[in-house]
């Protein structure tokens, strides 16, 4: 039960700083407004996203995207939730990489309920390349994909067998 509480704990968290920071950006820029913060590195950008991670689909027609971007990300957070209940007890790592997708996933999806659109803004560049703008809630997700590699090759390197097993 404190896992649960825990992950609890780290999901809200995560998604109050995703809405904190998005709300000050809207309120503090202008759209496209953008502030140095590393000169030829970081830039805060206020961005609007009414595509999926990075842009995808962002020109899409908004009949198709919209009930989309709705619909499938509201099924991945019930899944994942599930996927939380089943390893709350035997993989921490596992457990807190679910926990952070669902915290970037619901943090997304509450702009879009609201606004339609994600509100973005972590620009970072190198000279005229930039990144896609990004959020906290991405950046949740990000992570979270970290983690599951992590898990993944630790799996594997635990199940392979042994050189005296040969």
């Amino acid at each position: 039960m404190r896992r649960v509480l825990g992950m609890a704990i780290l999901a809200i968290t995560i998604i109050v700083l995703d809405q904190v920071t998005k709300q000050l950006v809207q309120t503090n820029f202008t759209l496209g407004e953008s502030l140095p913060i590393i000169d030829g590195l970081f830039n805060l950008t206020h961005i609007r996203n009414p595509g999926a991670a990075f842009g995808f689909l962002a020109n899409a027609d908004a009949s198709i995207r919209k009930p989309l971007f709705l619909f499938i990300p509201v099924i991945a957070c019930v899944w994942v939730i599930w996927l939380i209940w089943q390893t709350r007890h035997n993989n921490f790592m596992l457990c807190t990489a679910y926990t952070l997708i669902l915290a970037g996933a619901v943090g997304n999806l509450i702009d879009r309920f609201s606004m339609g659109f994600v509100v973005d803004f972590l620009d970072f560049y190198w000279k005229s390349a930039h990144f896609p703008a990004f959020n906290v809630a991405d950046s949740s997700i990000t992570i979270a994909a970290f983690l599951l590699i992590i898990d993944l090759l630790l799996n594997i390197k635990n199940k392979s067998p042994k050189a005296s097993d040969h």
